[in-house]
């Protein structure tokens, strides 16, 4: 997508939010992963009109801190009894690639926004419905880019630390950016009340506790080291904290780590992949895509980073993601 076109999406997008906001309340709602990405783009969009309010089901470890130290506008929904305004304008979507990725029942009848980022897209959209979805590496640009062009005045210091925040965590600390990306946080950092080196200790400052500590350890003891096809997986299994078990796993060299949990009748794959694994052709978002074909259940995510979850047996979820890797072929060096 070009300028052009990106400029033409956000023209749509500020006609639509302008309608939706004189009708009535626009609550913006977030995946029900509640990484830093998806909360930091609805906390940040809910301040370009007083009609917005960003909610969603669930805040992650990363964005819980955030929201509590910026003091940042979030409202938690309920699973079950999600009680929506009387008058509702429009909804609006972030970071979720399908309806099943928000974790609550959205009201019928009701226009719907999505704005994403990821590869593959699972709305059905109506004639009063829109959908922006960009080839960049986080939900917070294409909010950025918009407050840019017509909320100006809304990007203040809390705003544009959450919209830095959800870039900073979905690129992996720049680790899978791109120019774009770059360019994104450079206007993010525009003036001199963000200190950049102090900003990203705070966000990446996460404390763990003794029993933490203790399953981070017994994951990796249990990591088992396997050849699928023309890649190399680490895998493990652990009860908590599995993207962090799985990004410490690459930091020991695995080209792709695999981190698998049960709990509550549910199993959750998640993947991490280095920089080097993605550029030679793996991309873990459409692997759990094609493992949500096989075996059901959700899956999706970013080239180096994605997840899996339902209802089937553990190891027979992380036998179809080994397999699914297994049919990729390694591009050239």
């Amino acid at each position: 997508m070009n300028a052009d076109d990106q400029h033409a999406d956000l023209e749509s997008f500020h006609d639509w939010l302008t309608s939706a906001c004189s009708i009535g309340a626009v609550p913006i709602v977030t995946g029900k992963n509640g990484d830093m990405d998806t909360i930091g783009s609805a906390v940040a969009l809910s301040a370009a009109h007083p009609n917005l309010m960003a909610c969603g089901l669930h805040l992650g470890r990363t964005a819980k801190r955030m929201v509590e130290s910026l003091q940042a506008p979030f409202r938690k929904l309920s699973e079950h009894q999600t009680v929506w305004p009387k008058n509702i304008g429009g909804i609006i979507v972030v970071d979720a690639a399908a309806s099943g990725q928000v974790g609550v029942s959205l009201p019928e009848g009701i226009p719907i926004c999505v704005l994403d980022h990821h590869a593959t897209c699972d709305w059905e959209m109506g004639e009063e419905d829109l959908l922006l979805q960009w080839d960049v590496r986080a939900t917070t640009q294409i909010v950025d880019a918009y407050l840019r062009l017509h909320a100006p005045q809304s990007r203040s210091v809390v705003v544009r630390k959450m919209l830095l925040a959800g870039l900073l965590t979905d690129t992996a600390r720049f680790r899978h950016a791109d120019k774009g990306a770059f360019q994104t946080a450079v206007d993010l950092l525009a003036g001199d009340d963000i200190d950049y080196a102090s900003f990203v200790e705070s966000v990446e400052s996460e404390t763990t506790s003794p029993s933490e500590r203790g399953s981070l350890l017994r994951g990796l003891e249990r990591a088992t080291s396997i050849d699928s096809g023309a890649w190399n997986i680490v895998h493990t299994y652990s009860g908590t904290l599995e993207g962090r078990l799985a990004s410490l796993l690459i930091g020991t060299g695995a080209e792709i780590a695999l981190v698998s949990r049960f709990r509550d009748g549910v199993t959750r794959l998640t993947a991490r992949a280095s920089r080097h694994t993605t550029q030679r052709g793996i991309h873990l978002g459409d692997l759990m895509s094609k493992v949500a074909e096989q075996i059901g259940g959700e899956g999706g995510g970013h080239d180096g980073a994605a997840g899996w979850s339902g209802n089937t047996d553990r190891i027979a979820a992380e036998s179809s993601f080994i397999t699914q890797v297994a049919l990729i072929s390694r591009s050239e060096e």
